[in-house]
């Protein structure tokens, strides 16, 4: 099947430009771009003068099977990803039990091929996520995982995650942390300050991410591993950031879509759905964080999809479970940041598809001849109120329900095939 995608507003996110062209799509992959004319056996769509981008690679979602598929399976997590116009999912290990056997990857890998979308995993760092056994990283791999990681699970022994690095960095494999001491943040709902201390609720320093960030850091200076920073949320960590990629180091960072939309006043009166891990930050450090994209410091975003069912949210700030769904409202969000003007549409698909792409070294996320026709149709401008309940993801946990978003996803293509068209647009 060769398809015609005309009459498009091209987002190229490795040249930095936004152009009017064509693209042609033959079987799966990007055979040409620019202004030239249908091939006589090719199926034309119009665009209508919207935008077409890489299809977002969202690296850092949670899904629920095994062991919590009441939250969100695969397919429906595939669904959701597909109306998000995200084409490939990198899944995360923080499941029951963790994928921290070849066995259990092996498990989700065939559990993911029903997915509309591209699914990847992630496997654990130690074994349970307990910090105190690497798990077998290099079966892991042959098995297929694309990183390595025990998510929030914070690794205490500095001497397990120094082996575990180790060993990773012969292995070539990518490690990716989650910046945090664990001691100072244990039990905290908020970031602490004013707020927290009005709201009565337990709040966490943000030097605790620069405190974790650092020790990570001594840890890849030892080892030579490649590090990557789930997230980055504080303007403190990032001279840490700065002078650890001025120094040589193989380190990137990422954010999620939520710590650059939303601030601590979110929460309000006591909002479970703002209940973010880690906790919603000050405006000052948003701010600071969304500079650090545009820059191209902190280098990726991600949605951290992370499904919560009503019993686990509907409860005391305090005790209610951390996390949001993300993958439908990642783009609406994301387009937040495009029309105020702090980021280009650009600047938010390197961020978002080519970076995540070529930091797992998978060939996604460009928008160039020869690419997988990995591929999402939006317009940026159509506005819409979100209603949690439309959603496709199991669980509805969203802070946008409610909210009028503006970023429509009209078409997503995996491989040149058609896995999503919105016939509401």
């Amino acid at each position: 099947m060769t398809l015609f995608l005309k009459n498009a507003r091209l987002i190229d996110p490795e040249a930095l430009t936004e152009t009017k062209g064509n693209v042609v799509i033959d079987n799966g992959m990007i055979a040409a771009i620019g202004e030239m004319s249908a091939p006589a056996d090719a199926e034309v769509i119009d665009c209508g003068g919207k935008c077409l981008a890489p299809g977002i690679v969202d690296l850092g979602v949670k899904i629920g099977e095994p062991g919590e598929r009441h939250k969100e399976s695969f397919r429906t997590a595939g669904l959701a990803a597909a109306a998000g116009g995200v084409t490939t999912v990198i899944a995360r290990p923080d499941t029951l039990p963790a994928i921290d056997t070849p066995e259990t990857l092996e498990f989700v890998t065939r559990r993911a091929a029903e997915a509309p979308v591209r699914i990847l995993h992630m496997a654990a760092l130690t074994k349970g996520r307990e910090g105190r056994e690497m798990t077998e990283i290099g079966f892991l791999r042959d098995t297929g995982a694309v990183a390595f990681t025990d998510c929030e699970a914070v690794t205490t022994s500095t001497k397990v995650l120094g082996r575990a690095m180790t060993y990773a960095r012969s292995l070539g494999a990518l490690v990716i942390g989650h910046p945090q001491e664990p001691g100072l943040s244990a039990g905290a709902a908020v970031t602490s300050g004013k707020f927290a201390s009005l709201r009565g609720l337990p709040g966490v320093s943000p030097l605790a991410e620069r405190m974790g960030f650092d020790r990570d850091m001594g840890l890849v200076e030892m080892t030579g591993v490649s590090y990557h920073a789930d997230q980055v949320t504080c303007a403190r960590t990032l001279p840490a950031l700065e002078r650890a990629k001025a120094n040589g180091l193989d380190v990137t960072a990422g954010v999620s879509i939520h710590h650059l939309t939303l601030n601590e006043f979110d929460v309000g009166d006591y909002r479970t759905f703002f209940k973010m891990t880690p906790p919603l930050r000050s405006e000052e450090d948003r701010l600071a964080v969304t500079a650090a994209v545009e820059s191209g410091l902190i280098d990726v975003i991600c949605s951290m999809h992370t499904p919560a069912d009503e019993e686990s949210k509907r409860l005391p700030f305090e005790e209610a479970a951390s996390g949001a769904v993300a993958l439908e409202t990642f783009l609406p969000a994301a387009m937040r940041l495009y029309h105020s003007g702090a980021l280009s549409l650009p600047q938010l698909f390197r961020a978002m598809a080519l970076n995540p792409a070529k930091r797992l070294g998978l060939p996604q996320g460009r928008l160039a001849e020869g690419a997988p026709a990995d591929l999402v149709l939006f317009d940026p401008d159509a506005p819409f109120v979100l209603d949690r309940f439309t959603l496709h993801s199991k669980s509805k946990n969203t802070p946008f329900d409610g909210t009028r978003m503006e970023g429509k996803i009209l078409a997503t293509f995996v491989a040149g095939v058609q896995v999503y068209k919105n016939n509401t647009a």
